[in-house]
Order: structure tokens, then C-alpha cells, then sequence
């Protein structure tokens, strides 16, 4: 009986994970130079986000910071630092890669698991609330029913989403 070895993961093995991830191929090329977040209009308005940092920390392998904090979801998708880029890092795919990572790996915030819920449910992210059910009433609209559902789950299945937003039982 031989006793396996478990490797340690290297540095280098998050980022070549993430360039084999769609959208995360152009990872390696950045060097820092922080064009990104003088450019991103989240990071000027909160310390909670800076695409440079997530960058850096995903490059230097920190694996549970960067997939398992909340800076990776408050990426707006404006696209300013992938557009002004000194070495063509497509940063705002960076980030879509690293989302994609982290809710495979079953961080997923909590509004997100919200919205999955509601469309699992309704067919619509946001319910329908007590007042726009009035006002519809006053003027004299039928009340808003839960469409698509049917198809929607349909979707769900066939791409894994359900799998990866519901755990076994838990679906709506």
C-alpha cells in the first residue's frame, strides 16, 4: 500500500486555472500599472473594490481571498478599464471568470440566490409587491401571475444552473 502525496497548490496554479476559464485568458498579461482602477467608477467610490488588487491577488495565488470575498460582485461591467488597458487585459471578463469560479465553487451572495429563487418561482427577479398589485387593481389590470416558469426551469436544467444556484431540496 503506497501513500499518496497531496501536492500543494502553487501560485501558479490559480492563474492558469483562471486562463483556461473563459474570459480569463488575458489574466497573465497584466503588470500592474493601475490604469484599471484610476479608470473604474466603483473603486473611486468605494475602498471595497479595486479591479487592480483582485488582479494582483488572483496573480499571487490567493485562491479563497479573491473567490471567496464580495469585490469580485461589485464590478459594475462598464467595461472603462478593459477599454483603456495598456496591455489589452480584459478585465471586466477577468472578473466574469472569477464569478464563475467562485459560484462553482457555491459562493454565491446572498441577493443573487434571491434573484435565482425568484425566477425559479415567478419568472421574474423581483416580486410583485402589495402596492403595484393595488395600483394594477385601481386600474382595473388583472393581477401579475408567475410566467415562464416552465420554461425557464427547462433552461435551468439543461445548463446546470440549477444545479449550481440549488442545492438537493432546496429548490423552489
Amino acid at each position: 500500500m503506497t501513500e499518496e502525496k497531496l501536492e500543494k497548490p502553487t501560485i501558479e496554479d490559480f492563474s492558469r486555472e483562471i486562463t483556461r476559464m473563459l474570459g480569463g485568458e488575458t489574466i497573465t498579461y497584466c503588470y500592474q500599472c493601475g490604469t484599471c482602477a484610476s479608470s473604474c467608477p466603483v473603486a473611486k467610490t468605494t475602498d471595497r473594490y479595486n479591479p487592480r488588487q483582485i488582479i494582483r491577488m488572483a496573480l499571487l495565488g490567493q485562491r479563497y481571498e479573491v473567490l471567496n470575498g464580495d469585490s469580485i460582485w461589485l464590478c459594475a461591467s462598464c467595461y472603462n478599464c478593459q477599454e483603456r488597458c495598456p496591455q489589452k487585459v480584459e478585465i471586466a471578463d477577468v472578473i466574469y471568470a472569477l464569478r464563475n469560479m467562485a459560484i462553482r465553487e457555491g459562493n454565491i451572495p446572498a441577493l443573487y440566490a434571491e434573484f435565482a429563487n425568484g425566477l425559479m418561482s415567478e419568472g421574474r427577479l423581483a416580486p410583485i409587491s402589495k402596492f403595484l398589485e393595488k395600483k394594477r387593481s385601481d386600474y382595473g389590470l388583472p393581477p401579475l401571475k408567475p410566467t415562464g416558469v416552465e420554461a425557464l426551469k427547462k433552461i435551468f436544467s439543461a445548463t446546470g444552473f440549477d444545479k449550481i444556484f440549488f442545492k438537493k431540496g432546496e429548490q423552489p
